[in-house]
């Protein structure tokens, strides 16, 4: 498929959908219910993202990796392995997870219906292929997008991927989202442009530090704000 016009490819959680506040939700649950006789939050917390980053590298992204990294941190932390119990309570934590909840952030409906009319626009998310497809089926955003790319990761590779599939020319096509790691670094180095709507609660391992002089990066503060600029 060839698409000739002027073409924004989104990622979708924290730039379309809430995602990591429902996980810092659980983690601070987590880490009330954890109580541990000599370390403090900061310090189990900072367990735990080791975890999360050594699990996202070897088993990928999504609420199954994170339960998982819940309770490889309790068991850590308490040199034995986890009870049913307290994977039962670990579960009962994150139902919100595991129910796929969507909250959609203000005003993403209405301005991808607007871009919708005058340009073609590419979904391109990371995660678990089953997980990600229902969140979007929940969102009821799909319609709005010529296609959906579902990936375990998302670096340079899979940016050019897009090129070529699309035959797009990358110094006219953009890349829009939270994640200066998985949105922003790879996709410029793809040769493409990137707008930048940071989420305050985007992940710690989705941060990044950006180029502040890059002109073919647009910085926004809301969503809707892309109607301002395509």
């Amino acid at each position: 498929m060839r698409l000739t016009g002027q073409v924004l490819i989104f990622d979708a959680d924290d730039t379309l959908w809430e995602n990591n506040v429902l996980f810092e939700r659980v983690i601070d649950d987590f880490l009330g219910w954890l109580a541990h006789p000599t370390l403090d939050r900061a310090e189990i917390r900072a367990i735990l993202d080791d975890i999360e980053a050594a699990n996202a590298v070897a088993h990928g992204y999504g609420s199954k990796v994170f339960l998982r990294s819940l309770g490889e941190c309790l068991e850590r932390l308490h040199r034995r392995p986890a009870t049913a119990e307290e994977r039962r309570r670990i579960e009962e934590l994150a139902v919100a997870l595991v129910e796929h909840r969507v909250e959609l952030i203000p005003g993403v409906s209405e301005t991808l219906a607007s871009l919708g009319d005058r340009h073609d626009l590419l979904l391109l998310t990371k995660g678990d292929l089953e997980e990600q497809r229902r969140k979007l089926e929940v969102s009821a955003l799909a319609h709005h997008f010529r296609e959906v790319h579902i990936v375990p990761e998302k670096d340079v590779e899979v940016y050019r991927g897009l090129v070529r599939r699309y035959d797009l020319t990358p110094a006219t096509t953009w890349m829009i989202g939270n994640s200066p790691k998985s949105d922003i670094l790879p996709a410029r180095q793809a040769g493409m442009n990137a707008v930048f709507i940071p989420n305050d609660n985007t992940w710690v391992l989705e941060r990044a530090d950006l180029t502040p002089d890059d002109d073919r990066v647009l910085r926004l503060r809301r969503f809707p704000e892309l109607l301002d600029h395509f």
